[in-house]
């Protein structure tokens, strides 16, 4: 459950709103997160809170397929985004990164900044807490929830291997259970395997 005043935002919201190029010479969460939507409102970062939510209209995220703008959002303690549509490739980068991202028209367009506002996402509804009303939105597959859940793509990754016990370090590359020899660590200069001995 996600529970969060909202900061609102219009259309067309793309990632140089979302985080200025100018600051793309960092990739540190929490750098960006102090320039987070700073050509749209300058006081935003002073202003919001952890566990807040932006609302936004059609084609949030769109522009260039920076993963720093859902990092800058994420990192400057935003619970999640809802929003009438997003970029496909903004909507990808933030599951990958573990921010929730939630699609619905009805919401978009009715909830008002400063509203409180109620994300189940088992039930796939948002309950606007200021009017009273609710919304639905559109629930994600079960491979997506795990990957939120798990705070994003890597540590989703390294928790099911952890889980399914399906390698191990070993010099020179990953051997699973049972197999004599590592995968392949890298090609060497003349573009050949480097195996493990």
């Amino acid at each position: 459950m996600i529970k969060g005043r909202v900061w609102k935002f219009g259309d067309d919201i793309d990632t140089d709103v979302i985080i200025p190029a100018r600051y793309l010479n960092t990739s540190d969460p929490a750098e960006l997160a102090k320039h987070c939507m700073e050509d749209k409102d300058p006081d935003f970062v002073k202003k919001v809170s952890p566990g807040d939510i932006i609302v936004g209209g059609a084609n949030f995220g769109c522009g260039s397929s920076r993963e720093h703008a859902p990092v800058a959002i994420k990192a400057s303690g935003v619970a999640c985004v809802i929003a009438r549509s997003f970029a496909r490739i903004f909507f990808r980068n933030a599951i990958n990164i573990g921010l929730p991202v939630f699609e619905s028209e009805e919401a978009s367009e009715k909830i008002r900044e400063g509203d409180t506002v109620e994300v189940d996402q088992a039930a796939g509804t948002i309950k606007n807490l200021t009017t009273g009303e609710i919304y639905s939105f559109h629930a994600f597959p079960r491979f997506m929830e795990e990957i939120i859940k798990a705070g994003g793509l890597i540590p989703y990754t390294r928790r099911r291997l952890e889980q399914l016990g399906a390698a191990t370090e070993a010099p020179g590359g990953i051997v699973p259970p049972g197999h004599g020899t590592a995968m392949p660590a890298a090609a060497d200069a003349k573009g050949g395997d480097r195996l493990a001995k």
